[in-house]
């Protein structure tokens, strides 16, 4: 899961890389009067969500005054924020960050992430850091240097020389400050962009953005506060609170999967087969039919999704017939009767048939995945 801005530089100012100062706000009135606390002579208003690329879609605005401020947050508080990772129905922008402004004399790119061929972190860096790095590093892949983080001081040192960067001990304290973080707190993602240098030649982390690794948060409960809600949507936070890993997508098949291998595959085949999932979904090992319920009903509250392909492989600690038990409440409980494409194998699959059945479900059954892939693309209004 991604943090946002503030919340990323929250937990990286533990490690003394040092961030303009900042304030959070939730409404107009307030970014105001947060400015002035700050008291900078220029500041910056940054629209507070997941996505990246805010810079280049109007997420970020200077204010030479706090009442500027005022109104420059009052233009992205309650508002969507559509950039090139939000999808066209974008992020509404619950919060701002208010910062003083940094006078920049040039822009670097630092980064971490993990090489999931290696296990081994790698470091990213280059001297064309700013708002539109993504744009010319896709352009020219060259302007990024990377080397594995297993590798001494002097090697990540002659890497920064070769990339650009001044060659002082400040930049490569701050490598390996983040460094640090990324494995302490079981990070996937690392990014400071920019790094900026400023006129006086101190080095500012301007933006950060921390990815963690979902499936190692139970060894930090000290981040329990910092990381509730951050990032997720209203239906995905729910999804969350019953025992479920959703992702809303922009399709219109609702998928029902036990499995977070299975629900990749599974929409795979819909994407190949001419579909567009409405969502990703993992039903963990420890929900009941009563989380599962949950989950359903999201799928059918959203008005998009016109059938429920139900692929579940019942075995270890989730039955096919607790599932089942699920989907029968979230359908007692709904108004909605979308086809419900059900593909079952595996413990409990026959009494969960008899489950969906019994209760009078639209449900069509299939033995053969393709087939009931092919079936809710159909019904879907994809290729048949």
């Amino acid at each position: 899961m991604f943090l946002s801005e503030h919340k990323s530089k929250e937990l990286l100012s533990q490690y003394k890389i040092d961030f303009p100062e900042g304030r959070i706000a939730k409404s107009a009135e307030e970014a105001e009067s947060r400015s002035r606390e700050i008291g900078a002579s220029k500041y910056v208003v940054k629209a507070q969500i997941a996505a990246g690329g805010r810079g280049l879609a109007g997420g970020i605005k200077f204010a030479a005054t706090p009442s500027l401020v005022r109104e420059e947050a009052e233009k992205l508080l309650g508002k969507p924020l559509v950039t090139e990772q939000t999808g066209p129905a974008g992020e509404i922008v619950g919060a701002v960050y208010i910062e003083a402004a940094v006078p920049i004399e040039k822009d670097f790119f630092i980064a971490l992430v993990l090489d999931l061929a290696t296990a081994i972190p790698t470091f990213l860096a280059s001297s064309k850091g700013g708002v539109e790095f993504e744009q010319v590093a896709r352009m020219n892949p060259d302007v990024v240097s990377s080397i594995p983080l297993d590798n001494d001081a002097a090697a990540i040192a002659d890497m920064l020389k070769s990339a650009g960067f001044p060659d002082e001990q400040s930049v490569a304290d701050i490598v390996q400050s983040a460094a640090r973080a990324f494995v302490e707190y079981d990070m996937n993602l690392l990014e400071i962009n920019p790094l900026a240098r400023t006129s006086d030649g101190e080095w500012v982390a301007v933006d950060a953005k921390v990815g963690l690794d979902t499936n190692a948060l139970f060894r930090h409960p000290e981040l329990e506060a910092l990381i509730s809600d951050d990032g997720l949507t209203k239906a995905e936070r729910i999804a969350q609170e019953n025992e479920i890993n959703l992702v809303k997508l922009d399709g219109n098949i609702g998928v029902v999967v036990n499995g977070a291998g299975l629900g990749l595959a599974t929409n795979d085949m819909l994407v190949d087969a001419g579909g567009k999932p409405a969502n990703f979904m993992d039903i963990r090992t420890t929900a009941t039919s009563f989380h599962i319920a949950k989950g359903v009903e999201l799928l059918l509250d959203d008005p998009s999704v016109k059938n429920i392909l139900l692929n579940v492989h019942g075995g270890g600690m989730t039955v096919c017939d607790t599932v089942a038990e699920g989907v029968a409440f979230a359908f007692s409980r709904s108004s909605r009767r979308v086809p419900i494409i059900t593909r079952l194998a595996g413990q409990g699959s026959e009494w969960a048939l008899k489950i969906l059945k019994d209760r009078l479900l639209p449900v069509e059954v299939f033995d053969d995945l393709g087939a009931a892939v092919a079936r809710s693309v159909e019904l879907a209004g994809g290729r048949a």
